[in-house]
């Protein structure tokens, strides 16, 4: 049985959200209020399960309701019961479990009554025993290796060519690369007697280090150059690679994924390195991150979760500032949700890219969707 409250300034609207979701058979009604203030007090005393929540109310707003609900409870969810789609992203960003449209229907309210019965689930289901720990490779946002053990102590690198030289190994994926290949990659215009000399000390080095932090990558050398032997050393980009091909792929999406997909992206790979060699593989990533995206936000559209199709965009528009036609979808989205504020704020950032990143002005379609949404701002201001 899950156990709720209720709160709303409309008693009629108590009277018949208590009436819905007496019909879904495991909801039991805690508390209802017409005061949200009261309801917080009796909130920090009263264990429940989630809280249905009104956003216009007289002397405090849901959202503020909401944002004092997370300091007693930062875990518990939060429904959101408007007549108003204008505040869908500030309840988005409080991270409410759901958003409910007045009149919303019996078939919309079971979807949000089992998106609590599975956060209740996510909560009681025993943690999965720990895993050992295994070295990983983390070369999204930059290079790093974490070493064996507990503390998870990152590889400290005698100089930054040891740390290229292993990265570059890395890149590979346990391939052999000649010495003329390395040193054409991490010392070009070298004397080549020079350069040889530099590879094989950096490459002593890397042993020694990889040696120190029991790191088990073993690098190898043969008649065609030298590789690294990862053994079942992790990769995040190879993980997050195998995800987004995963997406791209499937015919029925995981929403499981979107969040693991967004988790795993903390920055272009190899990023901030100045790693050369490095630029063709990130822009294929940041390529396919982008077409997941573009996925996710179609998936989004068509189910009607506008929130998360926005947000899919945003993501898409922090990777690519000057895409017209994906900022033209975030406008139009915006526009759907009646929030003309965030939509012209999103035409201002993408005429600003479009003139510094490629010196050109807007198309003639994205100007007309940008007139539509100052024209609309300036008649609600009237």
């Amino acid at each position: 049985m899950i156990r709720v409250i209720l709160i709303d300034d409309e008693e009629d609207a108590l009277d018949l959200l208590e009436i819905l979701l007496g019909q879904m058979g495991n909801v039991e009604i805690a508390g209802r209020y017409l005061n949200p203030i009261q309801a917080l007090e009796d909130l920090s005393r009263t264990m429940v399960d989630a809280v249905f929540l009104d956003i216009q109310m007289p002397g405090m707003k849901g959202t503020e309701a909401a944002r004092r609900i997370r300091s007693i409870s930062p875990d518990l969810p939060i429904i959101f019961t408007t007549a108003y789609a204008e505040y869908a992203l500030e309840a988005f960003e409080i991270d409410s479990t759901d958003y409910l449209l007045k009149p919303f229907t019996v078939s919309r309210l079971q979807t949000t009554v089992a998106r609590i019965t599975k956060n209740l689930y996510k909560q009681a289901s025993p943690p999965e025993p720990k895993k050992p720990s295994v070295p990983s490779v983390l070369s999204l946002g930059g290079f790093h290796i974490v070493s064996l053990g507990d503390t998870g102590k990152e590889v400290i690198w005698k100089t930054k060519k040891e740390r290229e030289l292993c990265a570059f190994l890395i890149h590979h994926e346990g391939k052999r690369v000649s010495a003329a290949v390395i040193i054409e990659a991490l010392w070009p215009g070298y004397d080549l007697e020079k350069a040889k000399s530099y590879l094989y000390t950096c490459l002593s080095y890397l042993r020694r280090s990889l040696t120190e932090h029991e790191v088990a990558i073993h690098i190898r050398k043969g008649n065609q150059g030298f590789s690294a032997d990862l053994n079942d050393i992790t990769i995040d980009v190879s993980q997050f690679e195998t995800l987004l091909n995963r997406i791209l792929a499937e015919e029925q999406m995981n929403e499981m994924h979107y969040d693991q997909m967004n988790e795993m992206y903390i920055g272009d790979y190899m990023d901030g390195c100045n790693f050369d060699w490095a630029i063709a593989k990130q822009l294929d990533i940041k390529s396919l991150y982008v077409r997941a995206l573009r996925k996710w936000h179609v998936h989004y559209r068509s189910q009607g979760k506008l929130l998360f199709a926005a947000d899919s965009l945003q993501r898409l528009l922090s990777l690519v500032p000057d895409s017209e036609i994906d900022g033209r979808a975030l406008i139009k989205l915006y526009l759907d949700l009646n929030n003309r504020s965030e939509a012209y704020r999103v035409s201002l950032q993408l005429e600003q890219a479009v003139r510094i990143q490629l010196g050109t002005e807007l198309e003639e379609e994205t100007l007309l969707l940008v007139q539509k949404t100052i024209e609309g701002s300036e008649r609600k201001a009237r």
